[in-house]
């Protein structure tokens, strides 16, 4: 029997905007290149087409290697995760329609219909988590991730959370390793989870290479608490219970592998992948098989304006149905490539401030940018400011044209700016 070939392989630039709700935060926090997404399209000679997705500034293996898989068999290379998420992913879908299997039955042994799957935000002010956090429990899921960040206050944005979402909702605090060390991060953490039972993992809170520091940390909280897998050594990370779970994520080869090992110490992780409903469907297979995803995985695909499939993805108590078509099991909208496409993605944004304050009166002004590769970002994890003081709060200042603007703007491009109002 003659095995299929893959014949072309069709690179489709979009930029899909994030809804209106959130746009202006994602462009405060440079999130918003997170919506140029490039749709790679795989025929075979069997007639065959698969999809998959990378969603161009955040995925993982943005790569070009087209070429690599012309003339040959799905199944010989879609292990591959050198081949960058949109390949790798268009190739298991041709994979499981030309088997006629769904792509859960190419990667394992199914443990579960329905995946666990949460809410994500990026980077809010307490007042726009809180309508998120609604949102979210209007579509069906139990469960919401932030991002905890000194230049906001936590403890408002956990509270408003709490108050505004049902008794059963939870919420999943990632802090990026911003509570630096030990001896800041066990007073804020302890308060939080006196004060708010909704809270129930604590992601990143210090660096997850300080061993003993976790460990100790660990021991003085009663919250679980996670890292990504790989941060150190998963052998080491194990045996050492620095910390109850993880966070695994990239190529399919590196998550399968990754999920096995931690399902074989008795670790429950999140399976984080973020995209449109491509890469969130590629994640329920995965979490249908992978025995100890079942920490709510963690996608951003209800933050698109169109998450490219024809149908939306149901959630209901938190999980989402596995699908049994061959496949990835979901219909592509051939509609929203066509709106979307674009030559080039253009992600200018008009001239701006940051304005940080503090309940004591100290503002401190930055260039907007405040992405993890930023100054702002330097500026807070070097403990500049007090980490996680309540009453803290950032707003995103447009031009007013004036003259006091442009020379506060100017003094930022030298660095941070310090006042007292």
């Amino acid at each position: 029997m003659a095995i299929a070939k893959i014949t072309d392989v069709e690179r489709i630039l979009l930029v899909v905007p994030f809804v209106e709700r959130v746009r202006r935060e994602m462009e405060r926090a440079r999130i918003h290149r997170w919506a140029e997404v490039e749709v790679i399209r795989v025929e075979t000679d069997a007639g065959v087409v698969g999809y998959g997705e990378t969603i161009q500034n955040y995925t993982w293996g943005q790569v070009n290697l087209a070429e690599r898989v012309l003339g040959r068999s799905p199944f010989e290379l879609m292990w591959d995760d050198s081949l960058g998420a949109g390949l790798q992913m268009a190739l298991f879908d041709a994979a499981g329609k030309l088997a006629g299997v769904p792509v859960y039955r190419l990667l394992g042994h199914k443990v579960r219909d329905w995946a666990p799957i949460s809410f994500w935000d990026h980077d809010m002010a307490p007042e726009h988590y809180e309508r998120e956090a609604k949102v979210a429990a209007e579509l069906g899921y139990t469960s919401i991730k932030i991002k905890a960040r000194p230049w906001f206050d936590v403890h408002e944005t956990i509270k408003r959370i709490s108050a505004a979402t049902p008794d059963y909702f939870c919420i999943d605090a990632d802090w990026n390793d911003f509570l630096l060390g030990v001896s800041f991060a066990v007073p804020v953490l302890r308060a939080l989870e006196e004060e708010f039972p909704k809270i129930k993992i604590y992601e990143g809170p210090i660096r997850a290479d300080d061993v003993a520091g976790n460990k100790l940390l660990r021991a003085q909280i009663r919250t679980a608490t996670a890292h990504h897998y790989g941060s150190i050594p998963g052998r080491t990370a194990i045996s050492e219970g620095y910390c109850d779970g993880f966070v695994i994520g990239g190529g399919v080869s590196r998550t399968v592998a990754d999920g096995i090992s931690a399902g074989m110490a008795n670790m429950p992780f999140f399976l984080q992948m973020v995209g449109t409903g491509l890469t969130t469907t590629m994640a329920l297979h995965l979490g249908a098989m992978l025995t100890h995803a079942q920490w709510p995985a963690v996608t951003c695909h209800e933050l698109y304006e169109h998450n490219l499939l024809t149908r939306r993805i149901e959630v209901l108590g938190g999980h989402a149905r596995v699908p049994e078509a061959p496949g990835l099991g979901v219909e592509i909208d051939e509609s929203a490539l066509a709106k979307y496409r674009v030559d080039q993605a253009d992600f200018t944004l008009p001239r701006r401030l940051l304005k940080f304050s503090r309940a004591c009166g100290v503002n401190v002004y930055f260039a907007n940018d405040s992405h993890h590769t930023s100054e702002m970002w330097q500026y807070f994890s070097r403990n500049n400011q007090p980490v996680f003081e309540r009453g803290n709060h950032t707003e995103l200042l447009d031009d007013d044209g004036s003259p006091a603007f442009a020379d506060l703007y100017r003094r930022t491009q030298q660095g941070p700016v310090l006042t007292r109002e």
